[in-house]
């Protein structure tokens, strides 16, 4: 059928069931689709490729390089995690992350599917007096300034994320940040103001933090930026606005535990990963779009889009040459995007896939009117409701893109809540590290982003790293 079976889980004895997501993946393979993958070659050609990818994940685990698939079940990290949310929510009106990669694009992706849109524009009796959550990842400084003009400083929580201590664009928010507190509330009481999310034993965060006795939350050693959102890294802001983390935990514990499996058929991390690799280096497919159906999930786009650029955009070697690989992400919504990329999609060039999220459930929907029986335009809509005009969208969207032979699959949510969206990141995080050695990569490594550091490093004045020569503009070339 070209779906992964949807598993349930009851609770509550019995009462009620939490339902898996499944993967969808029938507008990939043949007939169905034209040109798709045939039946056959799931067992010949992309299953044998997938269990040797599957033997060095394994390795890896081994090795103790995947963290990320521990997080789950790291109890004690959670505890102190819930701790210092409860204690926070209680002190803070508003709490701000300066972080910027993987150290905000999770955070955001949680904040934005768990406390909805318009979180931060409601009143305080409307999202019960939790706090605010801000995100100021890219240094620009109007965008600064805008934030620190809408909050109380002596109200907020500055929590700083970065694993080295050395991330420029953070560090040198935290220091205009400091230099504002000190002022604001004095620099004796600055540092109640602070939280610090970094390395466990080194870098220039842990040194600040423990010569002026801040609060900080460990990262482990073996969990990288873009796999770090179920780390405190996104637990922590989440979990202080409100977000069940418990349960966030508990559907990503479910998804690793159903990706354990050897045969592609049954693992949907092995299958997502497979037909993606299938679809690059086997069609020229080279462009995946991820494109969920509620506004709530189009930060986990982004966040996807980092997580599959950086893992897997790397330079391998193959037949003793070096060769750049690795598809390009790209993150849309429906049926937004449907104005302004579905021509491409339909008509354009081929190599694109698209992977749809779609929501069964939309929680509380909104019916459309009745009226206007005259007009065939409008008539047609009355008695049907936005929920179910977005759930066509994507229906029709799909069903198009198949006739047109252009492949396409669908992550199914029950609902946009916590379970449901910790299975979807552990999903996407491990079809990353499954795709890797099918690409023939490190997924765990980013060494195309270290000469824009130290470029920037010379740049700015850092000590130890020169200035850089940076080529001359051109008049030649300048309108």
């Amino acid at each position: 059928t070209g779906r992964c079976v949807p598993g349930v889980r009851r609770v509550d004895g019995g009462a009620r069931v939490v339902k898996a997501i499944r993967l969808d993946y029938g507008n990939f393979m043949a007939p169905r689709l034209p040109g798709g993958v045939e039946p056959t070659e799931l067992s010949t050609l992309l299953a044998p490729a997938f269990e040797s990818a599957l033997s060095v994940v394994s390795a890896w685990r081994e090795q103790g390089r995947l963290g990320f698939l521990d997080l789950p079940y790291a109890s004690d990290s959670v505890a102190r995690v819930a701790e210092l949310a409860g204690r926070y929510r209680e002190s803070f009106d508003d709490i701000v992350v300066l972080g910027i990669g993987g150290s905000s694009l999770g955070a955001i992706a949680l904040r934005d599917a768990l406390l909805g849109p318009f979180w931060n524009q409601q009143s305080a009796g409307q999202h019960d007096h939790f706090p605010r959550l801000h995100v100021l990842d890219n240094p620009d400084p109007h965008t600064y300034r805008a934030l620190m003009n809408q909050i109380d400083p002596a109200r907020t929580l500055f929590n700083v994320v970065s694993k080295s201590g050395a991330t420029a664009e953070t560090m040198a928010q935290y220091l205009v940040v400091r230099e504002h507190l000190d002022e604001a509330v004095g620099p004796d009481h600055a540092p109640s103001h602070f939280l610090f999310t970094t390395d466990a034993a080194n870098g220039a965060l842990r040194q600040i933090g423990e010569a002026e006795g801040l609060a900080m939350l460990p990262l482990p050693d073996n969990v990288g930026g873009r796999f770090s959102v179920l780390s405190p890294v996104g637990l922590l802001p989440a979990a202080a606005c409100g977000a069940d983390i418990g349960a966030l935990l508990s559907g990503a514990a479910e998804m690793e535990s159903r990706c354990h499996g050897d045969a592609l058929d049954s693992n949907p991390a092995g299958t997502l990963a497979a037909l993606l690799h299938h679809a690059d280096t086997g069609q020229g497919r080279t462009i995946h779009v991820m494109m969920p159906y509620a506004d709530r999930l189009r930060s986990t786009a982004l966040w996807f889009q980092q997580l599959w650029a950086e893992s897997l955009g790397k330079t391998t070697s193959h037949s003793g040459e070096d060769r750049p690989t690795g598809p390009t992400p790209l993150a849309a919504l429906g049926a937004t995007d449907q104005h302004s990329l579905l021509q491409l999609l339909m008509e354009g060039p081929a190599d694109k896939v698209v992977l749809f999220i779609a929501v069964d459930d939309p929680g509380a929907d909104v019916p459309i009117p009745q009226r206007h029986s005259e007009i065939d335009a409008l008539s047609y809509l009355g008695g049907h409701s936005l929920g179910g005009l977005l759930a066509s969208e994507h229906i029709a969207t799909a069903e198009a893109l198949r006739r047109a032979g252009r492949p396409n699959a669908t992550i199914h949510l029950p609902a946009v809540d916590a379970h449901a969206l910790g299975q979807l990141i552990m999903l996407l995080e491990i079809a990353t590290v499954l795709a890797a050695p099918l690409y023939g990569v490190d997924p765990l490594d980013q060494p195309g982003v270290e000469l824009g550091k130290q470029l920037t490093y010379g740049l700015m004045g850092r000590e130890g790293v020169p200035a850089p020569e940076i080529a001359e503009v051109d008049p030649r070339w300048v309108l």
